[in-house]
This record gives structure tokens, sequence and C-alpha cells, in this order.
């Protein structure tokens, strides 16, 4: 897993834009902090979530890495990930916490359910 640097983090919402347009999905929210990102997304029935996060992560992946091919490291994701579902009367909440997702980690004020995955094994 790589870190996400400001100098980064520009391509890699244009890439899930771009990416998450070709596919139909729409994006509600998106903010990332060092080390992973939370977006709020609606995907259609005929995509699954699987299919979205994994083209999303190769184009992130190879967008970052062919603008920036001098980075220390090639940028990469880990390969696990969380998923959390919510309605409509959640929304606001959601994307307030992700807009203001580098304070929450700064201020420590997580929301420890939406920042837990499982380590991968």
């Amino acid at each position: 897993m790589s870190s996400i640097s400001l100098k980064i983090e520009n391509v890699i919402f244009d890439s899930v834009y771009q990416k998450s347009n070709e596919l139909d999905v729409s994006i509600a929210g998106v903010n990332t902090c060092l080390d992973h990102i939370h977006i709020a997304v609606l995907i259609p029935p005929k995509l699954a979530v699987a299919d979205w996060i994994q083209q999303v992560k190769g184009r992130t992946s190879h967008d970052v890495n062919e603008q920036y091919s001098d980075l220390d490291n090639r940028f990469q994701w880990q390969s696990s990930y969380g998923v959390l579902t919510f309605g409509v009367k959640q929304l606001d909440f959601i994307l307030a916490y992700i807009v203001n997702q580098k304070h929450h980690h700064a201020q420590n004020t997580l929301q420890p359910y939406m920042e837990t995955i499982e380590d991968e094994k």
C-alpha cells in the first residue's frame, strides 16, 4: 500500500470520477487521508461493488504511476477494502464525515466503524 500525498491526490480524484462516469456510477463524495480513501457512491444494480472497486483501484494506480513515474515507490492500493451501505437519511452525515476526513484523522475524532477493515491475512 502506498501513501496518498497531496501531490497525487488530484490524480486519484480525477481517475475515480472518470472511471465511475464510464461505469455509470455517481460519486456523492470523496476524500483521502495519508493511507486510504473514502468514497460515497451510488452504484447501479447491474454492477457489482467489487467490480467497481477493482476498476477504480486499477485506474487510479495506473494514472498515478503514469503521471508520476518519479515516485520512490510505485503507487498501489492494498488488496482489501471496506464497504458500508447506508440510506438517504444517513447521506448528510456520511458526506460531512468524508469532507472532514483529514480533520477527523488529525484530531482523532474517527468513527471506528467507518475506518476499520480486516487486516490482510
